[in-house]
């Protein structure tokens, strides 16, 4: 078994994100302690915004830097490892109602059309296995669910489970932090409700 874990949050320690990703990778590596994790800090290493030397090498010219080079390295590797993944693990903190573009950058790698879904007559087919597992820790400094006012500006979660879909990944959870910039109380209780779900999950699994 493995599993992708990827963290993008620029907060560091004080990442709830992180905080709930770790706890879902020990999760997992509960039930399956030979698991092999595959891990990496988006925020720490991030790959480079698409450009249009990116665009020129994509289509048969010239790799013009070392660093456009490790860069497309980086990205062959990304599609080597969502594809070999039975689990990934994505933490998705909200920034500016949207993605960390950390993390877009990661998906601006394996969304890639005749890769990852290619397009044909009745619309867009996903390539990735079927059967790969999605958790997705969204965190979010405000309320954004149920009759919140906020909610049309959402453009994480569904921005990410339209994008996965794109590819394949249709099974996908996603854990909510939310109200973690209302408070401290607030903070601690978006934590615990994420940890007890997170827990539900896990416990659900064990009695099936």
């Amino acid at each position: 078994m493995k599993i992708l874990h990827l963290d993008s949050s620029i907060t560091g320690p004080a990442s709830v994100s992180r905080l709930l990703t770790a706890q879902l990778v020990a999760a997992q590596l509960a039930q399956h302690p030979d698991a092999d994790v595959i891990y990496h800090d988006l925020a720490e290493e991030p790959a480079m915004h698409l450009s249009p030397a990116h665009l020129a090498a994509f289509q048969g010219g010239p790799v013009t830097s070392d660093a456009l080079g490790q860069d497309l390295a980086l990205g062959g590797r990304y599609l080597e490892e969502l594809f070999a993944a039975d689990v990934l693990v994505i933490g998705a903190p909200m920034y500016n109602h949207s993605l960390p573009t950390q993390l877009k950058s990661w998906i601006d790698r394996i969304v890639v059309a005749g890769k990852t879904f290619r397009y044909t007559e009745h619309g867009p087919e996903g390539l990735l296995p079927a059967g790969k597992q999605v958790f997705v820790v969204a965190s979010r400094g405000g309320i954004y669910s149920g009759e919140s006012p906020a909610k049309a500006l959402e453009h994480s979660e569904s921005y990410l489970r339209g994008v996965l879909g794109l590819i394949g990944l249709k099974n996908v959870t996603v854990i909510p932090a939310e109200g973690i910039g209302l408070g401290p109380q607030a903070r601690e209780r978006a934590i615990e409700e994420a940890r007890r779900e997170i827990e539900s999950l896990y416990q659900v699994k064990q009695a099936a």
